[in-house]
């Protein structure tokens, strides 16, 4: 089994920054790419910024220039650098990876989840 926990959410003012973390342990052969989602209240989840095992980014337009994904290998983690905050950036936060894992005498590739951080930006 593959688990993510997300830390780093709160309640922080407009234009200030915050950085989520996201580290997956487990059985874990490797990690492919990494996401960002959010889920507005009364929205639909929708993904902010995801990076690739090779280290390309890509961003959601509402994001692009204040927020950065980055990911260290070693520990199986990624982070979600915030910054010029704006209450409607205000949502929960999840981790998404695609990792491969032993399988017998394979290997398979799952989609896994974090739990969620809620991050709040007050005006």
């Amino acid at each position: 089994q593959v688990q993510l926990v997300e830390s780093g959410g709160g309640l922080v003012q407009a234009g200030g920054s915050l950085r989520l973390s996201c580290a997956a342990s487990g059985s874990i052969f490797s990690i492919n790419t990494m996401r960002w989602y959010r889920q507005p209240p009364g929205k639909q989840r929708e993904l902010v910024a995801g990076i690739t095992s090779g280290g390309s980014r890509n961003y959601a337009d509402s994001v692009k220039g204040r927020f950065t994904i980055s990911r260290d290998n070693a520990k199986n983690t990624v982070y979600l650098e915030m910054n010029s905050l704006k209450p409607e950036d205000t949502a929960v936060y999840y981790c998404n990876a695609i990792v491969t894992v032993p399988s017998g005498t394979t290997r398979a590739d799952f989609m896994y989840w974090g739990q969620g951080t809620q991050v709040t930006v007050s005006s």
